[in-house]
Formats: C-alpha cells, structure tokens, sequence
C-alpha cells in the first residue's frame, strides 16, 4: 500500500489550522476538477485532493492520521506499513468526499476501513473489528541520553530535564509542547543502562495508555578516573625512590582519598586493587573495585647535589640492564 501524505497533497504544514486546509482545498478542488481543468491527471489529483481534506478537516480522523504518520514504517519502494496494534476509530467512510468511499485510496481504505468495522493489525495479520468507534492508541516512548559525572552515577542524584513531546490537543491536533521532569537517578548506576520511567513519554490517544520515557546512562568524561564495567580505573605517578624504596601514598578514589601501600621495587604498569571502590551496579549486587596502575615520574630537572646521587647510585647499580631483553 502507497502511503499518502495529506498535508503534501493540499501543500500546507503539520501545523495548519482548519481554516488554512479548507482555503487550499477549494483553490486545489477547483484547479484540479474534471468539468474545467486542463492540468494532466486533473481527475486522479481531484480524487487525492479530496480524499486529503475528508481525513485533515476532521479532528479525530487527522489525529489518527497523524500518530498513525509518525508510527508507521515507509518502505523503500514507497509502501507504507502501520504500526503493530494499530486500531482506527473512523471505519464508516460513506458519503465523505467528492465521490463517497469509492473514490479513496487503498491507503485510506485500509488505515480507515472502507467497508465499515475499525481496522486492526497484530502479529502481521490483518482483520476487521466492529467492536471499535474511538481510536485508542499507547503513545509513543521517548528514548533520551543524560550524561552524568562520575560522582553523580556513584552517589546518584537529582536532575531535571526537558524534553519537545508530541500530544493531541483538546481539539485532537498532535501538536509540539515542552515537557519538564524532575527524574531522581538512583546511587551505582552504569554506563549504558536504562531507567525506564512509566507514561513519562508520548501521551496515548483516546483512552490508550501514555508511553515511556526510556533514559539512557551515559559518563561525561573524567579528568583521571575511567570506567570498565564496575570497576574504576586510574593511573597513578610515584616517583623513582617511591618505587625503588616502597612506600605508603594517598590516593583519590570515587568517594575519597585512601591511603595505599606501594610494594619496594615497584614498576611503571604494576597494577593494584582498592577493594569495594568502584561502581555498585544493580542493588544487592558486590560493588566493583578501583584499579590502580603505577607510573613512574621522574622531575624534568635535577639539582647538582641530586645529579650527583644518581651518579653515585648508576655506580652501585652498574649490573643491572633494563634492556636486556634486546640483547641476544
């Protein structure tokens, strides 16, 4: 089934009010009628014309039309699928337009059912319903990123968010509103999580339910810590007599500065763990653990007294050769 797009048709904007869409009617109705036009394909623009204005005057059918529009899937070589579920409300289409039903589009007919009975659509089969006389649709779930520092997922936090939704008015139009929430972000959440808050998204139409709002967690960059998993990262520089020597240092962790034990002889890419110090992930589960990785800094200058200590110490240590491995 091709898909037609009323407002293309009658050349007016989603957000045309009536008054606007019956002006362009008539100036089209009587550009394209049969009796008087000369234009090519005058009668099948005539029909599509009117077909436009019968869905886009009427406020239940053009709010059907329009959640039907931005739900639906169009294909490639022009089809046009519905959304799953998807139930109209207007099934009896006698005596509107130029020419009654017989003179609609297979899109028309089957979105609004020309022969009477609400259409319905479930697991890909089609069938017709006599049940339904108003469109009851579930609104559409907005899906949203929010970044959040480190801290912040750690810790949790309060934010605020505002979000451009899609709702039918009192009138039945969908028109474009801002949206303000105030969403509590729970302590230990991860990168790539979703927070899914129920009918915080699209509202429905008729009596279907509001959709959801689906946030996903994102981690603005941090000035030292990464993130793998649960587990926090971070490189730490000693200094060369901290390594060779051994010693206790302090060290940032996520919630505070701990105190950590550098082992006597310690090199540039050791690896230690803080246990408990990295992310919690889902309740009750263990939290992650920071990983420290050392890094030897040398100063960029020395002063002669200490230029003389190193001198002294490459004599005491003439045996050792960093870069035997090379050697054959």
């Amino acid at each position: 089934m091709e898909f037609k797009d009323y407002y293309k048709i009658l050349g007016v904007p989603e957000q045309a009010d009536v008054s606007t869409i019956k002006s362009s009617y008539r100036k089209l109705a009587r550009k394209y009628h049969p009796d008087v036009s000369k234009e090519k394909d005058a009668e099948q623009h005539f029909k599509e014309v009117g077909e436009a204005y019968t869905v886009l005057k009427d406020a239940e059918k053009r709010a059907e039309y329009d959640m039907l529009r931005q739900q639906g899937t169009r294909q490639a070589d022009g089809g046009f699928r519905p959304p799953p579920n998807w139930q109209n409300a207007h099934a009896d289409n006698g005596g509107f337009g130029p020419g009654g039903s017989g003179d609609f589009s297979d899109f028309f007919d089957s979105i609004f059912g020309a022969q009477g009975g609400g259409f319905h659509q479930a697991g890909g089969s089609t069938h017709r319903s006599q049940s339904h006389h108003s469109a009851n649709h579930r609104g559409r779930d907005i899906h949203h990123k929010i970044a959040l520092f480190l801290e912040e997922a750690y810790e949790g936090c309060q934010r605020q968010l505002s979000l451009r939704v899609s709702e039918p008015d009192e009138n039945g139009f969908i028109r474009q509103r801002d949206k303000v929430l105030n969403v509590k972000i729970p302590a230990g959440v991860m990168q790539g999580q979703h927070i899914r808050l129920a009918g915080q998204g699209e509202a429905g139409v008729g009596e279907g339910k509001a959709g959801d709002l689906l946030l996903e967690i994102e981690f603005a960059p941090h000035p030292y810590f990464a993130v793998d998993g649960k587990n926090i990262l971070l490189t730490l520089p000693i200094s060369c007599w901290e390594a060779a020597l051994g010693t206790s240092v302090e060290a940032p962790t996520i919630s505070g500065k701990v105190k950590l034990k550098v082992p006597k002889g310690a090199n540039s890419g050791n690896k230690l763990r803080i246990k408990g110090k990295g992310l919690v992930g889902k309740t009750g589960e263990k939290a992650g653990d920071q990983i420290v990785t050392l890094q030897v800094s040398l100063p960029t200058s020395h002063s002669s007294e200490a230029e003389a200590l190193y001198q002294k110490l490459s004599e005491c240590e003439a045996d050792f050769n960093p870069r035997h491995v090379f050697e054959g």
